[in-house]
């Protein structure tokens, strides 16, 4: 079953602390909101199944239109669904998933391992009075007559699963589902930048299924369906000129040597809502223009795009945001 408690904690970073020992250690991160209530957000830094190193992502200046979405200071509660806030590593185009690195949770020497990681930002987020941190996860019940056991303020209060909650193995397999993925947003306004942590397990798979969030496969690494950056979005026409209705249209291109049949393909928009790539084989090199239709929109106010296969798995996908799409008639390109 699904994450009961989703959502994200908005705060300011009071604090951090490095967690070792072998028993899936954490870094530990303490937040306040506008109220003064106190939070710990514990992130791990090694899984319990082997392999037991994370993958990893940082994004120093992340742009999504997601970031127009946030809710304001505090706990808010997130239910599963696609449009809002939520993240989901999948389906919600956060980031190109070849990028995640492997890092180690603790080594011993300077900048090279994830807690040192997490160090460098946590710590700007610390020392910066407007810095704020948005940290998605479960929330873990207020514990009213039990002191925090790592920062000991009282009530114990806190949210976990700081990373990638789909697509698990084992035992792990009840946290799954779609639209609860964890994560770091920290926030720097007077850089006036987001910076993004996403974490990911090595044994996740990431095909999933779209009610369940369980694995589509059984081999980490190696996912099902055509994902492996043959074909890419390379452009898109969001705003068209011209009066409603507009005649939007995505680009595809066939980065590999071999030709590749395009027969059963859909892209679906933010609200998954798909509409039919013109089917055929697509030429090693060559490119396709799919106008828009059956009711896919893509909101000129930012928006997701993704291609999926004839068996509904994720090919690619972008994200854009309202900023970018303002330039009536300009096409996009990703």
């Amino acid at each position: 079953m699904p994450l009961q408690s989703y959502g994200v904690l908005a705060g300011r970073a009071v604090a951090s602390r490095r967690e070792g020992g072998a028993d899936t250690p954490h870094y530990q991160i303490h937040l306040q909101d506008a109220q003064g209530t106190d939070f710990r957000v514990a992130v791990n830094v090694m899984s319990q199944q082997s392999p037991s190193e994370l993958l990893y992502l940082v994004d120093d200046d992340f742009t999504h239109p997601i970031l127009d979405l946030l809710p304001g200071d505090g706990w808010t509660a997130l239910p599963a669904a696609a449009g809002g806030a939520n993240l989901d590593f999948i389906r919600g185009n956060l980031f190109d998933r070849s990028a995640m690195r492997l890092l180690p949770p603790d080594a011993a020497g300077p900048d090279n391992d994830l807690a040192d990681l997490l160090d460098h930002y946590v710590g700007q987020a610390v020392a910066d009075p407007a810095a704020r941190i948005h940290a998605f996860g479960e929330r873990w019940p207020t514990e009213a007559t039990v002191p925090d056991k790592v920062f000991g303020f009282l009530p114990g209060n806190g949210v976990h699963d700081i990373h990638m909650n789909q697509g698990n193995s084992g035992a792990f397999r009840r946290d799954d589902g779609v639209w609860q993925d964890g994560g770091l947003l920290l926030h720097f306004p007077d850089r006036s930048r987001f910076v993004a942590v996403f974490l990911a397990f090595q044994s996740q798979i990431w095909h999933t299924d779209d009610q369940t969030g369980h694995a589509l496969g059984d081999e980490p690494g190696q996912p099902l369906g055509s994902g492996d950056g043959s074909v890419r979005i390379v452009g898109a026409l969001v705003n068209p000129a011209g009066p409603a209705p507009e005649a939007e249209a995505v680009t595809l291109l066939n980065a590999s040597p071999a030709p590749v049949d395009l027969t059963g393909w859909r892209v679906a928009d933010r609200m998954k809502r798909t509409c039919p790539v013109p089917g055929g084989r697509l030429a090693a090199g060559a490119s396709v223009r799919v106008p828009l239709g059956e009711g896919v929109q893509l909101g000129n106010g930012g928006g997701t795009i993704t291609v999926l296969d004839p068996a509904g798995l994720k090919v690619d996908g972008v994200a854009y945001t309202g900023s970018q799409a303002a330039r009536e008639g300009w096409t996009l390109v990703f």
